[in-house]
């Protein structure tokens, strides 16, 4: 069955070589000039991945991506015209999963979409369906979940992977070079603002569910890591 990504941006022309290239891999291809018409769309379609942009007239890609963060934790990858490391921290903040700047590869462009596809339907072996459990938090990898005292706690794919690499190997100390490695599966020039901004705000999420607990832990100058649990 194919998947579906939806493109929103008000350039036409580079969203129609988008479009081309992401048919050309064989996905369904749905288009977006601005945050209202995408999510209009949204609302009466199956979405698997958003190709977003920043800058579009009516409502901005920063507020679409909120307003779709607030129900939906489908994969969004980022575009922008902008270079500056703040406009990139400032997209990943609000809850993009990966960050591209115009003009892009399409080559790229596809390799991003696949991965972040791939880790969003990623189904594990059978000896790791078992869910862990670190305090009283839960990691239900099957289920792609995360739930403390049996609420549960909306990550964005890319924060519940870095949860679920540091909860499975508790007490190993990964870099940021190291864990975009194992998630993106790409050279990691440049992604410690990427791993940075997403480990921020899935402590941000889990101190708001669980004020007080430190859980991940920052080994200065080495990288991030969870303590065995007891």
């Amino acid at each position: 069955m194919s998947q579906t990504v939806l493109i929103v941006d008000d350039d036409r022309d580079i969203a129609r070589l988008a479009e081309i290239y992401l048919r050309n891999e064989g996905y369904d291809v749905l288009q977006a000039w601005d945050g209202l018409e995408a999510l209009a769309v949204i609302e009466r379609a199956s979405i698997d991945l958003i190709v977003l942009d920043i800058m579009m007239p009516r409502m901005d890609g920063l507020e679409f991506c909120r307003q779709v963060r607030a129900t939906s934790q489908v994969p969004i990858l980022m575009l922008s015209a902008k270079v500056q490391d703040m406009d990139k921290i400032t997209g990943l903040i609000t809850g993009a999963d990966d960050y591209m700047t115009k003009p892009f590869n399409p080559l790229e462009l596809n390799a991003r979409v696949k991965g972040l596809l791939r880790r969003a339907s990623y189904s594990p072996p059978d000896k790791e369906h078992e869910s862990i459990q670190i305090h009283s938090w839960k990691i239900d990898k099957k289920g792609h979940g995360v739930s403390i005292h049996g609420k549960e706690i909306k990550l964005t794919s890319s924060e519940f992977d870095i949860f679920y690499l540091l909860a499975k190997n508790q007490g190993t100390v990964f870099s940021s070079e190291e864990i975009f490695r194992r998630l993106w599966e790409e050279d990691s020039m440049g992604s410690n603002k990427t791993v940075m901004v997403h480990i921020k705000n899935l402590r941000d999420k889990m101190q708001a569910a669980n004020p007080g607990e430190a859980l991940i832990q920052t080994v200065w100058g080495v990288g991030y890591k969870i303590e065995k649990s007891h």
